[in-house]
């Protein structure tokens, strides 16, 4: 079973950046695929990012496209999602989540098995 730890998040001011980080407690981190979702108060947790095992493959909601990039580092056991040109609807806490099933990229927040605890991304006006 996977630990996922996320970390990185906090308060930025909009047009700012971060960078969250994921980290996997398993050695066998290249087994699966991963994904970032969000969720802002009130709202449904939404799909963010996903990449597959290697990194050959991603893929973005059309929200984030052009200003977040996932990655990952399978020899660190580390998913990476850079954030920039941050807006204030960004704001959400955000989550990693890894998929059994490495080769192929989901949208599904239930198609993942495991979860990390989240953390929090403000984004001031």
């Amino acid at each position: 079973q996977a630990q996922l730890r996320e970390s990185g998040g906090g308060l930025v001011q909009a047009g700012g950046s971060l960078r969250l980080s994921c980290a996997a407690s398993r050695r066998t981190f290249n087994s699966y695929a991963m994904g970032w979702f969000r969720q802002a108060p009130g709202k449904e947790r939404e799909f963010v990012a996903a990449i597959n095992w290697s990194g050959g493959s991603t893929y973005y909601a059309d929200s984030v496209k052009g200003r977040f990039t996932i990655s990952r580092d399978n020899a660190k056991n580390t998913v990476y999602l850079q954030m920039n040109s941050l807006k204030p609807e960004d704001t959400a806490v955000y989550y990693c989540a890894a998929r059994v099933l490495r080769w192929v990229i989901s949208t599904f927040g239930h198609e993942y098995d495991y979860w990390g605890q989240g953390t929090q991304v403000t984004v001031s006006s």
